[in-house]
């Protein structure tokens, strides 16, 4: 049963990124349950304001982040995202390095 990581795992790489999101452009998508594809980690960055990052079952746990922190979210692990307090967000996306996907 997973559990929010605390890091990335040793050996992933940055290769994209969302553009940024406030609690009026933040996609129904990521509010509601979602997980990245398979092999695909993400960073959830928080610019401004405040969100609570939730895993859904049969996952447990949740962690808030305030401007300057991020959030480390597992590939294929169920979650959603909501803003507790007004401000701004991106998602950064990795993948195993030499992985060969382009």
């Amino acid at each position: 049963m997973a559990t929010i990581p605390a890091q990335m795992p040793e050996g992933f790489e940055a290769y994209g990124r969302s553009p940024d999101f406030t609690p009026e452009t933040l996609p129904p998508r990521l509010q509601s349950a979602h997980t990245t594809k398979a092999g695909t980690w993400a960073m959830l960055h928080v610019i401004e304001g405040e969100v609570l990052y939730r895993l859904e079952p049969p996952h447990h746990g949740e962690q808030r982040a305030k401007a300057g922190e991020a959030i480390v979210i597992e590939a294929e692990v169920p979650h959603r995202v909501a803003f507790t307090a007004p401000g701004r967000i991106f998602v950064e996306f990795y993948r195993k390095k030499d992985s060969g996907t382009p």
